[in-house]
């Protein structure tokens, strides 16, 4: 299978439910807690409506006219500046190891600076080991705290990159 076979698109509302079965099951797999995480986020069964602002948008990665994997932007929760939050980037195992992943964050950064953000901002957990590299990859850098409020307290990995 090659990258070519997956196709990165905008979210659609039909989305809603595959979306939120790729997260879940991620989260599972990496034996994240339930609580405190996007497991249970009403966000996670509504990603359409949620990323439905103009400072924010989500795209999901298809492959096989399934939903495969996602990653969205959107203005930092509490937080006063041009902070973005690279939000819910959740691949399932099928697309790992293909780049898509550098792929799916260049293209949420480009429009997230088109938008007018200067700084991009995220969280994840401490044995998420493959999303850090990928992060750091992609120019971010660890944080000493965390910036905003976006109520994951289980998610104490803090990045930051300049836009």
């Amino acid at each position: 299978m090659k990258s070519t076979d997956f196709i990165i698109r905008e979210i659609q509302s039909k989305d809603n439910a595959q979306m939120a079965t790729v997260i879940r099951e991620v989260l599972l797999e990496m034996g994240a807690p339930k609580i405190g995480t996007a497991y249970e986020d009403k966000a996670t069964d509504k990603m359409f409506e949620n990323f439905e602002k103009p400072t924010s948008f989500y795209y999901v990665i298809e492959h096989n006219n399934m939903v495969v994997g996602g990653a969205g932007i959107a203005q930092l929760d509490n937080f006063e500046g041009n902070t973005c939050e690279l939000q819910k980037m959740y691949f399932l195992p099928i697309t790992r190891g293909k780049g898509l992943g550098s792929k799916l964050i260049n293209t949420c950064l480009d429009k997230a600076k088109t938008i007018g953000f200067e700084n991009c901002y995220l969280e994840t957990m401490p044995y998420m080991n493959a999303a850090q590299a990928l992060y750091k990859k992609n120019g971010f850098v660890n944080l000493d705290k965390p910036m905003g409020n976006t109520g994951h307290y289980s998610c104490p990995v803090w990045m930051l990159k300049k836009l």
